[in-house]
Formats: C-alpha cells, structure tokens, sequence
C-alpha cells in the first residue's frame, strides 16, 4: 500500500464559525484570521494506492458552482486535484474508488463536473462511496444544514449509476486495511477511514478534526449540527489515538499534514507533526 497527500488548494471560513465558543484571542495564535475575521483552511484529499484499486477520500469543492458562490470562499492556491494526481503519476481516470467522508461542498464538489449543459462524474471509471443514512440525510436536508448539501454535487453521482452504499456499522471493513469509523456530531453518519499503514494506523480526520488547532476537547465548530456528541466523539476517539499511537491525517489544516498525540497535565495534547511522506 501507498498513500499520497492530495492538494486541491485553499479557501476561507469565517474564524468565530471555525472555533464555536472559544474566543477569538485563545484561537487567532493557531489559526490567524485576516482583517475579515476569515482563516485559510485546506481542501486536502488522500489518495490510497491499494493492491489494483486507487482509492481517493474526498474530492474538495471543484470549479463547477457559479462566480457568486465561489466569492464567498475566496478559493486560492495553485493546486487542483489533476495537478496533485499528475505529480505522483496518476489522473482521474486512474481512479477506481471515491470515498466521501460525507457529503458537504468541499468534500464533494470535486466529484462532480461540468460538460456543457451536463453534470457528470469527475472520475467515470470510479465506485463512489457513501452511505445510506447520510445520503438520505444529504438529499433531504434541514434547514440550517442546507446550504453545504448542493444537490448538483450528490445526485448526479446516483443518476450516473457510480454510487455504491457502505453499511453503517463502525468498524466495518471497506478493504482489507481500511476500516471505517462513524462519527455523528459534525453531521449524521459522516465516515472516517482509518487505515493500516506501515506497522500503524492513519485516521483520516475529515471534519470531526479539522486542525491541530482543534485538538482541545471544548474546540468545536459551530458548523456542527450536534457539538456535544462531537464532544464526545472527540473525547472517546483522542484517548484511542493516544493509547494505540495512531497518526491523524488532516483535511483542512492549510499547514500540518499529519500529527501524533500524547496526555499532558493540560488534557490530550499535540505530540509530533509531520508530512504524510515522512511516515
């Protein structure tokens, strides 16, 4: 097996959103906001090279949706998924698996592109992956949760004849060494892959742990639709990662790729960061 970190470039999110109930002057050392109060965040995907599959986890938020909508995220970077898949030889049709850890714009907008008048599947030789629970929660949402669920980006990965169900069991295999974790505080029945890599385990942290600067138990987002169960899930996943020294692979943190944990006098702690290709 290889893993390959996969840049799709940089936007920004309001820093008071990011951070819940911390205040901004405990938050702003980690994680600096501009003169807007917006911080950068990452759009950062994994690609696992398994045995004949070539498996990528979440796609970041594409080029589809309109000048309006992508004014709101101030996109910037010089990376895109064909430039980061070019560099470890690849493209998009080498691609047999998308593994979406859950259905919000920037996980999934790149799945899906534009051709004309069509939307169609950025990969067409790929199984996407999602599961049953979120995608009825994606394609039916509340109302506060709405606007990060476009339709343009879910359904026509179901219309295309591409999207494949993995069962909501936690703990469920989905190869021989990726298993998958379900988190439920950020939004229902989000899915993290944790894989067996080199003698130990990498946990895709997708939303459930968006930064080092996150690590702390009371950081929360206020995007979440449940915080306390977050909370929990946090709590009980953070000791695992400290006792089974596991390494986290972060989505959004626009500077650390990867990180080790450890308990200190102050709660559990970061420990070591590191790129994915020093592991």
């Amino acid at each position: 097996m290889k893993l390959y970190s996969i840049d799709t470039g940089f936007f920004k999110l309001d820093g008071g959103a990011m951070f819940g109930v911390v205040p901004k002057a405990i938050w702003n050392k980690t994680n600096p906001a501009d003169a807007n109060n917006l911080c950068t965040w990452a759009m950062r995907s994994l690609l696992i090279e398994d045995d004949k599959r070539l498996i990528l986890v979440d796609t970041g938020i594409g080029n589809k949706q309109d000048e309006k909508f992508f004014s709101h995220y101030y996109l910037h970077g010089d990376q895109t998924i064909d430039k980061s898949l070019a560099k470890h030889g690849f493209n998009r049709n080498d691609i047999t698996d998308v593994f979406l850890t859950h259905l919000h714009f920037d996980h999934v907008g790149g799945a899906i592109v534009r051709e004309g008048e069509k939307l169609i599947p950025s990969f067409k030789n790929a199984t996407y992956w999602s599961n049953k629970q979120h995608w009825d929660w994606a394609v039916n949402p509340n109302e506060r949760e709405k606007a990060s669920f476009l339709k343009d980006n879910i359904l026509p990965i179901q219309q295309a004849g591409q999207l494949k169900f993995i069962e909501s069991i936690d703990g469920i295999s989905f190869t021989d060494q990726i298993k998958v974790r379900f988190v439920y505080g950020h939004t229902d029945a989000m899915m993290l892959p944790i894989i067996e890599y080199k003698h130990t385990k990498l946990l895709y942290m997708a939303d459930l742990l968006p930064s080092t600067g996150h690590i702390p138990l009371p950081y929360v987002m206020a995007y979440d639709m449940f915080p306390l169960k977050t909370l929990a899930e946090k709590k009980t996943i953070l000791h695992e990662v400290v006792e089974k020294n596991y390494i986290l692979f972060f989505e959004h943190d626009s500077i650390n790729e990867c990180c080790t944990l450890q308990l200190t006098e102050k709660g559990i702690r970061l420990k070591e960061i590191f790129n994915l290709n020093e592991i």
